[in-house]
Formats: C-alpha cells, structure tokens, sequence
C-alpha cells in the first residue's frame, strides 16, 4: 500500500474497472493524491492500488473465506467486512482523506458501512444505483453524499462521465477547501432534542444559552434521536440537553419516531451532563391513518397533517416509558437532571388541548420517582409548570449552566 494520506476510490474493479479509474484520475487532476481499492469477489484482470487479495486479508477469518467460495451472497458480506477492517487500520494510521464509492446494490452494501466509520467531516461520497430509492438504510446517520448515475454504472458514456465527473469534483473540493477548524475559544457545544410540540420551550433554553454554548437541535423523529447519539459517541458534543424523549416511548409502544435501544446510552457511557425532561412521552407518531396498527382501533388520535398521526399515550404505556428512562439514566456515570414539568408535557398536554390528561402524566411521574436513583450526581427536579412555559425553559437553562459550570 502506498504512503501518505490518500482519498480512497472504491469498488468492483471486475465489472466497474473504467467508471473507478476514471475516477481516480480526476480527483489526481484535481490535485488530490487517491488511491483505488477493489472489493470485487470474483477474478478478473483489471489492477487497483489496493487489490481485492490484499482487502480480503483483513477479515478476521482470512482471505479464503471472502474470496475462495461460490456463494456470492457470502463472499459480498465478507468482503464488506473485511473493507471495514482494512478503513479502521487505515483510520488509526491517519492515512485516510476521505472515501468516494460506486456501486450497485451488493457494491452499496459493503461500501456503505465502511463510510460510516469515517469521522463526521471527513469526505464521503456515494454514487450508488440505490440512490432513487429509500437511502436509509445506507445514508443512516452520516454526513455522506449519495448521487444517482440515473444509468446503470456499466461503462463510461456522456451522462455516466458528466455524474462520475460531478462526484469525483465534489469529493476533491471537500478535501483541497475543508471548513476551519473552530477557535480555541469556541463554546462548549450542546446537542437538543425538540419536536413541535416542545419548540418553544427549546427555542427560549437556546436563547438563554446561544450566548456561552453552540446549540445543536436535532428532531426527535428516530433519525434525529441516532444522530445525536452518534455525535456524543464522536466526542463532538460537550453535553445533552435532552428537552424530548419521545423516542423512548416511540420504542416501545412500536411508533415510528424510534431511535432503537440505544438511546440515552451515549451520554451514559461517556459521562457527558445530561439534562432533560419527558417531553413528547404523551404521544406515540404513526403514518397516515391508514398505517396505524388495527390494535389500535378506539384510540386517542390527533391528525398533525396528511402524513403525520399523534396518538395519545396511555397511563399504562406512559409508565412503562418513564421505568425505561429512569433506569437508563442510572447508568450514567457523568451529571444528571431530568426536570419533571408536572402541567403538562408537550403543546397538546395543556389544559384545553386534546391530550391534556394529567392523570396518564401522574403514571409517568410516579414510575420515574419509583425507578430514579437521587444522588448529588443525579437529581430529580419536579417543576409546578408546563413544559412550554417560559420559566420552566428558565430553569433548564440555570441547570445547564450549573452542571457545566459555565
């Protein structure tokens, strides 16, 4: 393998031999160095700086066991893993400027992981045939670019050249022209949580904070609930206000705002300060009306518009929220405070708002005084107030600056 930093330019070298070097070409014309890695699983004749062989080494079972069988199904998951063995190695010997990929389906999938293994900021580019469809599953989190070839990546024309050409130009200008790095002095970043129905209350703690913090707000929609836990794994969040954990009911009611199992584990494991509160819990998000579950049918729902429906939690389902938050907060080794906003929890929990309802928000509370362990690290403070009220974003943000010391 080639010294030095390098952008790397991956794929199948035995069927997209012309589209990578092409590639690579003009990112070297560009002025980046770039090396091309080939993830094929099959033989063939086309030369890559890193061939196949030498990826395949890296998988943790050998090179035989990615490329000595038949079953290309297995062979293109091996490999994949094996690309991500190789960019872990690379990453830690700081010989990597970034990656562009192309691919089909099996190309996107061992390429995919591997771009998510680079550092948020790191250029990653993506010219994938999956790009019309559901990108989810491979876009994920990550600040990865993804572009559809709009033909099918099977030899250079005047469209694939002109697509190929865009990204290999994107992938080189984010390298030659990187954003500056922030001033020593720069505020201590904070990651947010908000949906509607608690934005006001994160627009006034931002407000009260933007001044000495640089405030991120991410939607807790379950993409955004992820990505804030990833940016607190990166080490690029310097704390957790964490104003709507819906996610956490979403999970397990089944609701499509899910940020899976993890979340709250980043600060957790971590010990970053964590404060929040239980905003959003009084509501479980489904699709149109005519996704919801049939199990469902009699329930409290609140249409947010053609694509959005609320559902009013329950005192039964609220509770067993408010027992998974408390016990996920007491693995915290880092500062606590989650603030209890005892009239109401989002802008539909009011009184005169359809899912007011404060004896399904009474469940919630006494499950987190039952489960909650106090200690002078980790402190339950119960509020007189809504969650949208003025003074109670008043108090969020004088916790903040308590546990940050700021």
């Amino acid at each position: 393998m080639k010294t030095g930093r390098h952008l790397w330019v991956v794929g199948t070298f035995d069927t997209k031999a012309a589209e990578l070097n092409y590639l690579a070409g003009l990112i070297r014309e560009a002025g980046v160095p770039a090396l091309t890695v080939d993830i094929s699983t099959r033989s063939h004749d086309a030369v890559a700086d890193i061939p196949a062989a030498e990826v395949a080494t890296y998988h943790p079972e050998g090179a035989r066991h990615v490329l000595g069988g038949d079953d290309r199904g297995r062979s293109v998951m091996a490999m994949g893993q094996a690309l991500c063995r190789l960019v872990t190695a690379c990453r830690a010997s700081d010989t990597l400027l970034g990656m562009v990929g192309i691919g089909g389906s099996g190309g996107t999938s061992m390429i995919a992981p591997a771009l998510h293994l680079l550092p948020y900021g790191m250029p990653k580019v993506l010219v994938s045939t999956l790009a019309s469809g559901n990108t989810a599953p491979f876009v994920d989190v990550h600040d990865l670019v993804v572009i559809n070839p709009v033909t099918d990546l099977a030899g250079l024309n005047r469209l694939s050249r002109r697509i190929l050409a865009n990204a290999a130009h994107a992938a080189a200008g984010m390298v030659l022209h990187p954003a500056p790095e922030p001033p020593s002095d720069a505020r201590p970043a904070l990651g947010f949580t908000m949906f509607g129905v608690t934005t006001q209350c994160v627009q006034a703690v931002t407000a009260h904070l933007e001044n000495a913090f640089e405030c991120q707000v991410f939607h807790a929609n379950g993409p955004g609930g992820r990505a804030l836990e990833a940016l607190a794994r990166s080490g690029m969040l310097n704390a957790v206000v964490d104003i709507t954990t819906t996610e956490i009911g979403q999970h397990l009611a089944g609701g499509v705002c899910d940020a899976g199992p993890d979340r709250l584990a980043a600060a957790a494991e971590h010990g970053l300060p964590w404060v929040g509160s239980v905003g959003a819990l009084d509501m479980i998000n489904w699709g149109p009306p005519d996704t919801i579950p049939e199990r469902h049918a009699g329930r409290l729902f609140h249409v947010h518009n053609s694509q959005v429906t609320l559902m009013r939690s329950t005192a039964e389902e609220l509770e067993r929220a408010g027992t998974e938050l408390a016990r996920r907060l007491n693995r915290s080794t880092g500062p606590v405070r989650l603030l209890l906003p005892l009239e109401g929890i989002s802008a539909l929990d009011a009184p005169g708002q359809v899912f007011h309802d404060p004896q399904a928000d009474a469940a919630l509370f006494a499950a987190i005084e039952r489960e909650f362990t106090s200690n002078p690290d980790h402190q339950l403070i119960k509020v007189p107030l809504h969650i949208n009220h003025p003074a109670f974003a008043r108090l969020v943000a004088q916790t903040v600056r308590e546990v940050i010391h700021v």
